[in-house]
């Protein structure tokens, strides 16, 4: 029982941050655009999430005739789901984590991994061209960036000795890892864009060419979880970023004053989530080929090239007995 109250602790803040954090990109967006983005829901359009998310479920849910029926409906859940068991992983503060395993990273970057499962059944059970075609691009782009997120973080490992989050997370109380490891936050920032289908790297669902990519026959419901998935994982990337980088809930003194732990993960997240918001609105979209050879080209070898110089370091300066 007091598993499940702890779980429906996590997903509630989770789902209202969803829908809030949607808002708050069509905002900011529009704002950068100069014009005034949602304003009639409720106050200045604060009610605009749960109009959105009421007429999604009230919209008829369209089968395709020539779909699997079991593996198209399927695919949102899983998608969904897989967004959501990342929490388990992830402290919000010193000891406040749903499951405190000492292999938090490695776990994940499993689940991480297996969101490709279900953007690879929507786009096969659709029988759909143009959702076939965004599924293949969403798989190779996200086991494309996996390769070079997966070396960055394992020279975040040699310099904290842990897989551990917490541990990660405490062993930046002298110096965040933002700081010496610059240019790694920057490669990693960016192949979290990739690895989340977010602009300038959102070629599964370019409008241009595929209508709406692997999503294209959804509606309704189904659409509604896809979308849902996508906005946390946002935010999973993000609180990962702080995690990793920004010592997470750690909190230097600022004006004189230290702020509450849960606080400054927020704010700290909201940064990030800020930053998504803002290459989106600021980037054009890249061309495919383009892509594929910033990924395989340049962040692969930097991202080897401080695995060995962090590696060769850590057994130069070790002390041996």
């Amino acid at each position: 029982m007091i598993t499940l109250l702890q779980g429906i602790g996590v997903l509630l803040p989770l789902l209202v941050s969803v829908a809030y954090l949607t808002l708050a990109e069509r905002k900011t967006i529009a704002a950068i655009q100069r014009r005034k983005g949602p304003n009639v829901v409720g106050i200045v359009g604060l009610f605009q999430p749960f109009a959105d998310g009421l007429k999604l479920t009230l919209k008829e849910q369209i089968l395709p005739s020539s779909a699997n029926s079991v593996i198209f409906l399927f695919a949102p859940v899983v998608t969904f789901t897989l967004a959501l068991v990342f929490w388990a992983a992830l402290p919000f503060v010193d000891g406040a984590v749903f499951c405190d395993i000492h292999l938090g990273t490695l776990y994940v970057f499993a689940i991480s991994s297996l969101g490709v499962y279900g953007v690879i059944m929507a786009g096969w059970s659709s029988n759909s061209k143009y959702a076939f075609l965004g599924a293949l691009r969403s798989t190779a782009q996200i086991v494309s960036y996996e390769v070079s997120l997966g070396l960055i973080v394992i020279s975040i490992l040699l310099l904290s000795g842990s897989l551990n989050l917490s541990v990660i997370v405490l062993s930046q109380k002298e110096q965040w890892y933002a700081e010496p490891l610059f240019p790694l936050l920057l490669l990693f920032f960016v192949s979290c864009l990739a690895e989340t289908n977010r602009a300038p790297f959102d070629l599964p669902e370019a409008e241009a060419e595929l209508v709406a990519g692997y999503n294209v026959e959804y509606s309704s419901i189904g659409f509604a979880l896809f979308f849902l998935g996508e906005y946390s994982s946002m935010i999973v990337i993000s609180v990962l970023c702080v995690l990793l980088f920004l010592g997470g809930w750690l909190s230097p003194f600022l004006i004189g004053l230290k702020l509450s732990s849960a606080c400054m993960l927020g704010m700290k997240t909201l940064f990030f989530l800020f930053l998504y918001v803002w290459v989106r609105a600021s980037f054009p979209r890249y061309r495919y080929d383009q892509l594929m050879r910033l990924g395989w080209k340049v962040f692969l070898p930097l991202s080897l090239a401080f695995v060995l110089f962090f590696s060769g370091n850590c057994l130069s300066f070790t002390v041996l007995p």
